[in-house]
């Protein structure tokens, strides 16, 4: 196991992404949210594009797992789909690349074992984390040699169940099955401390916290939406 890998055992990565239309889009902001996370008591930081990463490497020194989210019109697979989003990835400071590792075809028709392959090639000093949707996705990842395995697209393809919690069965069953082969990573629709100390009670190496951290707008909402209308606030 890496040294990288080792810095993130028993701890919080923090994802720290913002889509175009949302108000904390820009490198910058994130770059600022990875700051406050690590003063918060995180791990490693979860980042999306090029652009984010090289922002948040330039202020933190933890490990930062980075992907590209880019859509193709021929796959439904849009988290670092393609060679092309790897280099990218890995370009702008990346320790490892997180990639879609779910059964789907990728652009081009490519399957993952061809796409893996190519990229190990390609990056052979480079840390890869697959992101499975289930267990038997999972599985398969371990066997073709991913560094590490994370339950990211549960409930997020048509073949996984679909769910508002998150899937500590899923870390659990995934878990028990690595035996030490590969740390499993709980990540997905964690919201609250207990749901975090579950997974690590169930066997997880690591675990990403995103939307509960990291989108203000959502936060507010929740805390929004728990005034009791008693309260007399007018719309």
């Amino acid at each position: 196991m890496t040294g990288v890998i080792d810095r993130l055992k028993g701890g919080l990565i923090v994802s720290c992404q913002a889509l175009p239309h949302e108000p904390m889009h820009g490198a910058g902001h994130m770059a600022a949210m990875a700051a406050a996370a690590l003063e918060g008591g995180a791990a490693g930081i979860r980042a999306n594009s090029p652009q984010d990463i090289r922002a948040i490497r330039a202020r933190v020194a933890v490990p930062i797992i980075g992907l590209h989210k880019v859509e193709y019109a021929d796959s439904p697979v849009y988290i670092t789909p393609t060679i092309r989003e790897v280099a990218e990835v890995v370009d702008a400071g990346a320790d490892i690349v997180a990639v879609d590792a779910t059964e789907r075809l990728r652009p081009g028709g490519q399957t993952l074992k061809q796409f893996f392959a190519e990229a190990k090639a390609r990056f052979p000093g480079m840390l890869f984390m697959a992101d499975v949707s289930t267990y038997e996705e999972g599985i398969a990842a371990i066997g073709m040699g991913f560094d590490l395995i994370s339950t990211t697209m549960s409930g997020y393809t048509p073949h996984s169940a679909q769910r508002q919690e998150p899937d500590l069965e899923l870390v659990g069953k995934l878990a028990a099955a690595a035996a030490g082969a590969a740390p499993i990573v709980a990540e997905g629709r964690i919201e609250t401390p207990d749901q975090l100390r579950e997974a690590f009670e169930l066997g997880a190496f690591a675990a990403v916290v995103g939307s509960a951290i990291t989108r203000p707008q959502l936060i507010a909402r929740r805390f929004a939406s728990a005034i009791p209308d008693s309260a007399g606030r007018k719309p």
